[in-house]
């Protein structure tokens, strides 16, 4: 049974800085790209940021792209996403997500397991 479990979230400042954990179990880790993604209240769910098996490709979003970085551990079957300076518009549930692939995509549609999400709020 694969389990995603985000970590990290809470309330920041603008200008501040968060790193978000999501601890993966159940699957091969190594063998999956992995993703995340937010909702902001009202707002569909949007692609922040992904990566490859390898941590060798990363994607971004352009609201996010300088200011977040997605690495990962597969020894600690482990992702993370660390954000600085925060803004009131990174405001939002952060899911992380698997892809049983090795490449990732910008596409939600192409991650079969998600995590339950941690919220991140920042106030200004």
């Amino acid at each position: 049974q694969v389990q995603l479990v985000e970590s990290g979230g809470r309330l920041v400042q603008a200008g501040g800085s968060l790193r978000l954990s999501c601890a993966a179990s159940g699957l091969s880790f190594s063998s999956f790209a992995m993703g995340w993604f937010r909702q902001a209240p009202g707002k569909e769910r949007e692609f922040v940021s992904a990566i490859s098996w390898s941590g060798d490709t990363t994607y971004y979003a352009d609201s996010v792209k300088g200011r977040f970085t997605i690495s990962r551990d597969n020894a600690k079957t482990t992702v993370y996403l660390q954000m600085n300076s925060l803004k009131p518009e990174d405001t939002a549930v952060y899911y992380c997500a698997a892809r049983t692939v090795l490449f990732p995509t910008r596409e939600s549609s192409g991650y079969g397991y998600w995590g339950q999400g941690t919220q991140v709020t920042v106030s200004s």
